[in-house]
């Protein structure tokens, strides 16, 4: 399986097909490849299908947004299947193909859902410009929600913070999946909001109204994790019944696997054996336990690279990696930066009653470092610094050595001083004494803490006999 990768590291808009599935349902191998070609330079991501059977089994294991639908006018496969479609995904576009195409035929296809009609054969140029139409009808539909969310306003979305182009691409591509059912791995690195996005997913999800579970896979204590999906029936209270295991408690609703990397092979084993089946067996039961479930993972490891170090299972990962999200840290989004430090300053007010800034300077700290530890970092940063301020205003002294100090670790290369052997160094702290003195002998070694003797010998190594008091800057061309 492939995935949608979020690769949120360019300041350019995103062409209208990026990230989008293409789903091409024809008989004809030509007309697949051609579709396949054309759709694939757009930026599709693009599936194949010979027929129905094969069509609707990548409608269940992959998101598609648009399909190319071959309506096959001798029966009714391809109407059937369109009203198929629609009932699973309203949202997706449905383009029908034929060769066969009669007015009746193009209305009832209308009708039914679809939204645009090419008859074979077509050239790529035709078939480039209904994939164009039908990407801008996607992306605009996304925008518009996310309208809604009063982002243009507010540099908010569903609990995410800001309005770079990366979160905003970030912010399309999550309400694009969120209305799907399928699995979603999301990562990036600590402190990115892994949590939050998952959420967001959810909320916006046709499991909203459903539980969200919480499973940390990084849980320390030995057996915690397996009791906590698949532990034995818990006794409803007041009753001698029992109930469902934990796992079973979130059936129909989301399962948010935090760090799943970090899960045991033996609980990944049963974990897919899970998902490909549908149902599980709690500890010290013969009974199956049927859960549908949506499965949202996270993840600040290299899964692929765990995948060839043994640590991770092949199929568990190609299980959960149907849609992927990449995260970007805070230093690819700095621009964000003073939007997240005024709402956390603002939160942090309302819980101490009083009102928090920052001035200027210690902004443009906060700008310049580099937040390893990302949205999290700050947010724990600007939380000390108000325990450190005696006032209302932050000031650059309120905050950690380490990001104090970061104004001076950025200095371009090119506005850096020269480092100078010591021996310069050393001289020319001679001859500026020796210039801001007059020439004073005597009065420039006690200066710099030596003895005349000493510094006779370097005027000597320097070879420079004879002081010029008038000079403006004494250098190696000193008089001799």
């Amino acid at each position: 399986m492939s995935s949608i990768a979020v690769r949120a590291t360019s300041q350019e808009e995103a062409s209208p097909a990026e990230s989008l599935f293409l789903l091409i349902v024809d008989g004809e191998r030509w007309v697949r490849d051609l579709c396949k070609e054309v759709a694939g330079s757009m930026g599709f991501k693009v599936y194949t299908a010979e027929d129905t059977r094969s069509a609707l089994r990548q409608m269940e294991m992959q998101p598609v947004d648009v399909v190319l639908l071959d309506v096959r006018q001798s029966t009714q496969d391809g109407l059937d299947l369109l009203a198929k479609f629609k009932e699973m995904h309203p949202q997706t576009e449905v383009i029908m193909v034929s060769g066969q195409a009669s007015i009746d035929s193009v209305v009832t296809a209308m009708k039914s859902g679809a939204c645009d009609f090419i008859r074979k054969p077509f050239k790529g140029e035709e078939l480039k410009v209904l994939l164009t139409r039908a990407a801008g009808r996607l992306r605009n539909s996304l925008e518009d929600r996310i309208s809604r969310e009063h982002l243009q306003t507010k540099p908010e979305y569903k609990g995410m913070l800001g309005l770079s182009p990366e979160m905003q691409k970030l912010y399309r591509i999550i309400a694009k999946v969120a209305t799907s059912k399928h699995p979603v791995l999301v990562q990036g690195e600590s402190g990115t909001g892994k949590e939050t996005v998952a959420r967001a997913i959810h909320a916006d999800g046709p499991f909203r109204d459903r539980p969200f579970l919480l499973v940390d896979c990084a849980s320390p204590a030995p057996g915690t994790l397996e009791n906590e999906l698949f532990g034995p029936m818990k006794a409803a209270v007041g009753l001698s019944k029992t109930k469902e295991a934990p796992y079973a408690l979130a059936s129909g609703g989301t399962v948010f696997f935090d760090e799943i990397g970090e899960m045991p092979l033996d609980i990944q084993g049963r974990l897919l054996r899970a998902l490909q089946e549908r149902e599980f067996h709690p500890q010290g039961s013969a009974k199956a336990i049927p859960v549908e479930v949506r499965i949202i993972a996270s993840t600040s490891r290299d899964l692929e690279m765990a995948v060839q170090q043994g640590t991770f299972r092949r199929d568990l990962f190609f299980r959960l990696n149907v849609v992927g999200l990449r995260l970007p840290p805070l230093r690819e989004r700095k621009e964000d930066i003073r939007a997240l430090a005024e709402h956390f300053l603002e939160r942090i007010g309302q819980t101490k009653q009083a009102q928090y800034s920052i001035n200027p300077e210690a902004m443009k700290l906060l700008q310049l470092y580099d937040w390893p530890g990302n949205v999290r970092e700050l947010e724990n940063c600007l939380e000390r610094a108000v325990a450190m301020s005696p006032g209302p205003v932050l000031q650059s002294a309120d905050f950690p050595p380490h990001i104090r100090t970061v104004a001076l670790r950025t200095i371009p290369p090119g506005k850096q001083a020269r480092i100078l052997p010591l021996a310069e160094m050393e001289k020319q702290a001679i001859l500026d004494a020796l210039q801001q003195l007059n020439g004073d002998k005597l009065m420039t070694a006690r200066a710099l803490g030596i003895g005349k003797t000493t510094l006779y010998r370097k005027l000597k190594e320097y070879g420079i006999t004879h002081w010029v008091s008038a000079a403006p800057l004494p250098g190696p061309s000193m008089m001799k």
